[in-house]
């Protein structure tokens, strides 16, 4: 991989790191609700979960999901399912103070299981490790180390969006002072996820 193409890899790359998706829109409820802190350091989950794809994409994932249309469709149906279950959790949310009280669902741990799961089971994520990354290497040089500078710069970019988003929610959280507001937040968050979970059943085996 040259320099040109790393650097021509790092805005497209970054482009798709800041679209709006399950897990950015996480990002900006935790911020809202526990703080800017917390987003974070729970945002870190899903880091785990694209640093496992990218590693099983330069093992030859890429391969397996284009054989196996099952195994696409699993991931598929299971990342669609946890999404709906989120959304139907915040739209029974009461509303609970933000950053008053620290509910065992707000736990650190919690969230970064959660951000982990959410990333690990989008069929939209896999698909931009198995179609995008590929693209910047070179295949007359070997693979591992070039996997490794565009995984790397992946996931760089993918905590600055983390970041970016918590920073969203924390002004979006000052607004949050109302119950009648923290509801109708967590609500559209709640239809929000739910949506985009059931877009996920349109993405197509490629």
């Amino acid at each position: 991989m040259s320099l040109t193409a790393w650097l021509f890899f790092l805005p497209a790359c970054f482009a798709l790191n800041m679209a709006p998706g399950p897990n950015n829109l996480l990002s900006i409820n935790v911020a809202a609700r526990y703080g800017f802190a917390r987003a974070v350091v729970g945002g870190m989950g899903r880091l785990v979960a694209f640093a496992a794809m990218i590693a099983l994409t330069a093992a030859g994932l890429a391969v397996v999901l284009r054989a196996s249309e099952t195994f696409f469709l699993v991931i598929k149906l299971a990342g669609a399912a946890y999404l709906v279950w989120i959304a139907i959790q915040l739209w029974r949310s009461d509303a609970a103070p933000a950053g008053m009280t620290l509910e065992e669902d707000a736990s650190l741990a919690r969230i970064a299981w959660r951000e982990c799961l959410v990333a690990a089971g989008n069929p939209k994520a896999i698909l931009v490790f198995t179609a995008f990354l590929p693209q910047f290497v070179n295949v007359a040089k070997p693979m591992g180390p070039q996997f490794a500078v565009l995984g790397a710069s992946f996931l760089v970019l993918e905590w600055i969006a983390i970041a970016l988003y918590s920073l969203a929610g924390v002004y979006l959280g000052r607004w949050l002072t109302r119950q009648a507001v923290r509801r109708w937040f967590n609500r559209c968050c709640g239809a929000f996820l739910g949506l985009i979970g059931v877009s996920f059943l349109l993405v197509r085996h490629r």
